[in-house]
């Protein structure tokens, strides 16, 4: 289980360290994509082959489903770790998560969010301030 938020910073190349929590749950694999509000995530191998398995089961004649598979699936990417536990995020998946020198790395689940710092700190600060509201609407479809 992923949980928590850690950052680091983004090298030239752009390779950026795992968080050692999250690292220890990667061992046998891992797929980095695209994510919704402009993040990255990444999988573990095991938790990426089901979630491919579910886009792969909806409705192809339907334009919207389309998109959805097109935009997780054109972008994955298998990640290798090297020595330091870094990753090389590919430059389309950083122009796409507008990263530039710091990544926060947020642990839902059985996935990870990456964010570029300033984009997630303009959305928790979103967030945080209307989740009064949020809990209601969810209570409201008895979440």
């Amino acid at each position: 289980m992923f949980l928590g938020e850690h950052t680091h910073s983004i090298d030239a190349k752009g390779r950026v360290a795992i968080p050692a929590k999250f690292r220890d749950k990667l061992t046998a694999g891992a797929i980095i994509t695209r994510g919704l509000d402009n993040c990255l995530l990444i999988f573990a191998q095991h938790e990426w082959e089901p979630f491919a398995a579910d886009l792969g089961k909806m409705s192809y004649a339907k334009a919207n489903a389309r998109a959805y598979i097109r935009h997780f699936t054109s972008g994955a990417a298998q990640v290798e770790f090297d020595a330091q536990g870094r990753v090389l995020v590919p430059e389309y998946l950083r122009t796409f998560a507008r990263l530039k020198k710091e990544a926060v790395f947020i642990g839902l689940y059985d996935r990870i969010e990456v964010w570029d710092r300033e984009s997630w700190e303009r959305y928790r600060q979103k967030t945080e301030g209307a989740a009064d509201e949020i809990a209601e609407k969810l209570s409201e479809l008895d979440i």
